[in-house]
């Protein structure tokens, strides 16, 4: 047998979620001769069974929501009937069209696009077992680790049948009649307010006390309002100790501080417990790489790894598992790979975004946090009820939440939930970002009738004249 050339690069991604394809696309921009491997999916779960088809599925329920139970307040008469399956097959349409355009990207930009699954075989070399069933070995100056994390499972509990995981979820064409959600994250909270749009009895399980727990607390005692008066029910406090499935399931649960176990029965159950990193199955290990306590790869501020040649990115790294993070540290890798000096990720100014019903989006300190940092605190809350656009639009709940030091008024965390919140995000980004204070945002002249006008008047607050209040 011949011996087989190994193909040489300067930068090898392993995984082309947003992360990856983004370090591509850099380190291309910059001169270097890139391949990228993907074992499955083209923009990784992001594109094909997360982020992108969710927030289509999120629309379908906004609009199967309107006109079902507020239509009458906007004219609609007659009865109106909504089909989760078109909505569903135009998600699918919709993630195909932009995984389509990452292989678009990586043809423009001239990068090597393999689909296969890569094993490392040492710190400068990998081998590709393709898809078409051919075996190419690779050497490499640098290579992008960029592989994401798997949903974490209950002990002794496997998925199959009404067990779901996101992407079982997902990619069903139809939803149960019924649904026990285990976890009350993003994930949780954005598949509860999708299926009740479409009238599932949901059903909520989080072992902490308030759902959304990475959130202000206000945050949460404001959705834990909102999905209730939708019907959905949630049992807080509460932990999932076993689970009994075969055309249905059932759970049984235990009130986190003890006491006696209770039922819940329902066609599906979907675990959103959160989320674990792939590091196994692809070789890690022969590159002398090191993990850190969590089993996540370790990483400097700048991405790098105990190893070199070796650079991870995104989910992996355990940072902050959110996929603009990873597209922000595919570009910071690829400019030190390339010999710049980028700056590195304040992760206290990352935008946090949560696509339930309604909205919610956050960045920085929540209140306790910065109290607990030291800070002299001050708070200040403004209604959308007050706002002009979002009584127009007919979603005056939820408010924007400013924490400030006391003393300069600068922004130490942001905290909206009410209509499109998320979007608000990008003005407190900057704000926080460049050191603007309270009273700098609150002079700062804001469209009107906008929904920003929100932040706006919550950044008065602080100063201490709120007019529309």
């Amino acid at each position: 047998m011949s011996e087989i050339t190994p193909h040489q690069v300067d930068v090898i991604i392993v995984g082309s979620g947003p992360g990856g394809y983004v370090a591509a696309v850099r380190a291309a921009q910059l001169g270097l001769k890139v391949a990228i491997v993907e074992g499955r999916w083209w923009g990784g779960v992001c594109l094909n069974a997360g982020c992108i088809p969710a927030k289509a599925l999120v629309r379908n329920a906004e609009v199967a929501e309107l006109v079902t139970k507020h239509g009458t307040d906007f004219g609609l008469k007659g009865d109106v009937t909504v089909d989760y399956t078109v909505g569903w097959r135009r998600s699918r349409d919709v993630a195909d069209r932009m995984a389509k355009g990452v292989r678009h990207l990586m043809k423009k930009n001239r990068i090597e696009a393999i689909d296969g699954w890569a094993t490392f075989t040492g710190p400068n070399s990998l081998s590709v077992a393709q898809a078409d069933g051919a075996v190419s070995e690779w050497t490499f100056q640098h290579a992008i680790v960029a592989t994401g994390a798997h949903p974490k499972l209950l002990p002794g509990v496997s998925v199959g049948g009404p067990v779901m995981t996101y992407e079982q979820m997902i990619m069903a064409e139809s939803l149960p009649k019924s649904l026990i959600i285990a976890g009350s994250g993003a994930v949780g909270v954005e598949f509860a307010s999708i299926a009740a749009s479409f009238g599932v009895d949901v059903t909520i399980v989080e072992f902490l006390d308030r759902i959304v727990p990475n959130e202000d607390e206000t945050i949460s005692k404001e959705l834990t309002r909102a999905l209730t008066q939708r019907g959905i029910k949630i049992h807080t406090g509460t932990a999932v100790t076993n689970v009994r499935a075969n055309r249905k399931v059932t759970v049984t649960t235990e009130p986190a501080s003890g006491g006696e176990p209770g039922k819940l029965r329902a066609d599906a159950l979907l675990l959103a417990l959160g989320f674990a990193p792939n590091t196994g199955g692809f070789g890690l290990d022969a590159t002398g790489v090191t993990l850190n306590d969590g089993g996540f790869i370790a990483t400097d501020d700048l991405m790098r790894t105990s190893v070199p040649s070796i650079f991870a990115i995104g989910d992996v790294t355990g940072k902050l598992m959110l996929a603009h993070v990873a597209q922000r540290q595919g570009v910071i890798a690829a400019e030190v790979i390339a010999g710049l000096q980028p700056e590195p990720i304040d992760y206290d100014s990352i935008p946090r975004a949560t696509y339930t019903d309604p909205p919610i989006g956050s960045l920085g300190l929540t209140v306790a946090q910065a109290r607990d940092a030291g800070y002299d605190v001050k708070v200040s809350r403004f209604p959308f009820a007050a706002n002009g656009k979002a009584q127009g639009l007919g979603e005056p709940g939820g408010f924007a939440l400013l924490v400030a030091d006391a003393t300069h008024h600068e922004i130490l965390g942001a905290h909206l939930i009410g209509a499109d919140a998320t979007e608000l995000l990008p003005e407190l980004v900057l704000a926080k970002t460049w050191d603007l204070t309270a009273e700098e945002v609150g002079v700062t002249v804001h469209a009107h009738p906008t929904l920003s006008e929100v932040v706006k008047g919550a950044a008065e607050g602080i100063v201490g004249h709120a007019i529309d209040l």
